[in-house]
């Protein structure tokens, strides 16, 4: 199939193609007359870099599972560079998880303590000009 059937059926565009391409993570065939050509088998790994990088992983966060899916296994993540990265994602998503809880409860202290003291409409404590 060319480029354009390619991108259809994977949900992207050519453009993304020729970039995962020129990253080395798309590897297409070239017909006599130059054209791209490309076969299931890159229908099934463009759709496994898109799922992967609709959750949160890198581009080059995704060459272990299209290497594990290359060397012909039947998921990209049955091999164990590919749960390194899982499990390294997985860190930096609880990592973030924590600071984004201290921020909250940072905030609701700030709020709870800023609340006793609102005064008038807008929070500002009018003058008094008698």
């Amino acid at each position: 199939m060319r480029i354009g059937e390619l991108a259809q059926r994977a949900g992207t565009t050519t453009r993304a193609l020729r970039f995962y391409e020129a990253q080395g993570l798309l590897r297409a065939r070239r017909s006599a007359n130059g054209y791209r050509e490309y076969g299931e088998e890159d229908v099934r790994l463009v759709s496994e870099i898109r799922t992967l990088q609709a959750v949160g992983l890198t581009l080059d966060d995704t060459r272990p599972f299209v290497e594990c899916l290359r060397a012909g296994h039947d998921t990209g993540d049955a091999c164990a560079d590919s749960i390194e990265v899982y499990q390294r994602k997985l860190d930096e998503v609880n990592a973030c998880i924590e600071r984004l809880t201290d921020v909250r409860e940072t905030l609701l202290s700030k709020l709870a303590d800023a609340l006793p003291g609102l005064q008038g409409p807008c929070g500002v404590i009018p003058e008094e000009n008698e």
